[in-house]
């Protein structure tokens, strides 16, 4: 059986990645202005404060390990009062040399290394509007070894360079959503697999995105009669199992139409649709365009 988390990433495509060091020293702030894009950060050593926006500040301390899925605005800085400096980080995409804040000479406060990667997909917000603005883990040894092997691969030119990097960035999305409390998990995905009747029937939508799913055969699947697994499909995912049924499956379409991945009748017989004519209304009522129209602006 499939792994629906994993499923998810693979789609999302995460490519692009950008790693570099960081650190200040004595009196600095720096105010970042909104990326759009997934960020990381672990810090190596010392303290410091981050403000994210929409959210309550917090200390980071060394071995704290932060995710922004969609990196809105944010102030980093030292714990002394100090006018932020303001960043526009677009302006420094592909720049992987260190970053020093604050005061230039002697040994720093803090460091730490940070970076971003950007999903080649263009359904990131499938995954993104599903998690909490901010991701802070505290002691998180296994992801801080993994931003530090995105950091050292980042600045080789190594054959094989970007396929490394890619799965690294997999591994450490994975690891950071596993970590992910379901709690403070907005609807979506992540609340539906910590859900131990829901997870169950997800699977079964991922494992067979053909076969002809009804409301009452995923309640089955989740031993719930089907009022019950309705109700509770549509509080915990975030939408009605159907519709999750039907966006999974236009995801999985829309993948293979970029990538060249069959003819249109088999694409639509591999997400559930007897002809392709079935196919091409729904994919065109759902996605707001023909699937040939699709795949020639995404090639």
């Amino acid at each position: 059986m499939l792994d629906p988390l994993s499923d998810v990433i693979a789609l999302l495509r995460p490519s692009t990645v950008f790693s570099k060091g960081i650190s200040g020293a004595g009196r600095w702030a720096v105010r970042y202005t909104a990326f759009g894009h997934p960020s990381f950060c672990t810090l190596l050593e010392g303290s410091c404060r981050l403000a994210v926006d929409g959210a309550e500040p917090i200390t980071l301390e060394a071995g704290d390990f932060v995710l922004l899925p969609a990196t809105p605005g944010f102030t980093q800085s030292g714990f002394e009062p100090v006018e932020p400096a303001t960043f526009d980080p677009h302006a420094s995409i592909g720049v992987t040399g260190e970053v020093r804040h604050g005061r230039q000479d002697g040994p720093p406060d803090v460091r730490m290394l940070g970076g971003y990667f950007i999903f080649a997909s263009p359904d990131a917000g499938m995954l993104v509007s599903q998690l909490p603005g901010i991701i802070h883990l505290r002691g998180a040894e296994r992801l801080s070894a993994l931003v530090q092997m995105v950091r050292d691969e980042t600045g080789e030119e190594r054959p094989g360079r970007d396929l490394v990097l890619a799965r690294l960035v997999e591994v450490l999305l994975v690891e950071a959503l596993r970590a992910v409390g379901s709690d403070d998990a907005p609807p979506g995905l992540l609340r539906g697999l910590a859900d131990a009747r829901l997870a169950g029937a997800i699977r079964c939508i991922h494992d067979e995105p053909a076969r002809p799913w009804t409301v009452a055969a995923l309640a089955k699947e989740a031993a719930l009669s089907r009022s019950a697994f309705f109700d509770r499909f549509a509080r915990i995912v975030g939408v009605p199992p159907m519709e999750y049924v039907q966006s999974w499956r236009m995801s999985l379409a829309k993948d293979m139409l970029r990538r060249r991945a069959g003819k249109l009748d088999e694409i639509a017989e591999r997400v559930g649709y007897g002809s392709a004519s079935a196919f091409s209304t729904a994919f065109a009522r759902q996605v707001g365009m023909p699937p040939k129209r699709f795949a020639m602006m995404a090639g």
